[in-house]
């Protein structure tokens, strides 16, 4: 099941990165990766045409508090959101704790290892600050970046699903699992 997550006030370091709550003046940040195009695609959004289109997401990404902005050398330059997996995908996890992450990274830093290393660093806060039982992770058959993300993190192949984007097409994704050893059994 879905556990509630509420990161407002939470902070994680890693030998690089920020990983902290989104605020009004990351705007200009968020706009210049948002907007290349590439980016967005690999996660099942298009390219933001305006200001005002990220900054709708930016209000979301601060009201929700459930989306991590990736501070790197003083920019932000991704973000990394815990969210809610679809139940009716997943009955054989009604018991356990979990939930499903997403990530984007700008396409200047790609192949640095930063989301690795972001992507670690949420793990070890879900499963040992929240005590959650599991996470989900997919990718798109076609973003082998994300697929190696995941398979670098520990996750492991669960099952192949429908996904439908956000620009009304239908892709198939490759969901992973990835369970909390000290949670084993449960």
């Amino acid at each position: 099941m879905n556990s509630p997550i509420d990161i407002r006030d939470v902070v994680l370091h890693t030998p690089r990165l920020t990983l902290r709550p989104w605020r009004p003046e990351d705007l200009e940040d968020f706009y210049a990766y948002a907007r290349v195009d590439g980016v967005g695609q690999m996660a099942g959004w298009l390219p933001h045409q305006s200001r005002e289109e990220t900054q709708k997401i930016l209000d979301l990404f601060i009201s929700q508090h459930k989306t991590f902005a990736l501070e790197y050398q003083g920019r932000v330059v991704g973000s990394l959101g815990i969210e809610c997996y679809d139940e009716e995908n997943y009955p054989e996890l009604a018991g356990p704790r979990g939930r499903e992450i997403g990530y984007v990274l700008a396409k200047d830093c790609w192949g640095q290892g930063l989301m690795p290393e972001a992507v670690k660093a949420v793990i070890r806060y879900l499963f040992e600050v929240e005590k959650l039982d599991f996470l989900i992770a997919g990718h798109f058959d076609r973003n082998t970046r994300s697929a190696r993300v995941i398979e670098k993190c520990g996750f492991r192949y669960n099952k192949t699903l429908p996904y439908e984007i956000h620009y009304g097409t239908v892709e198939t994704s490759e969901e992973s699992i990835l369970w909390n050893p000290d949670r084993a059994g449960v």
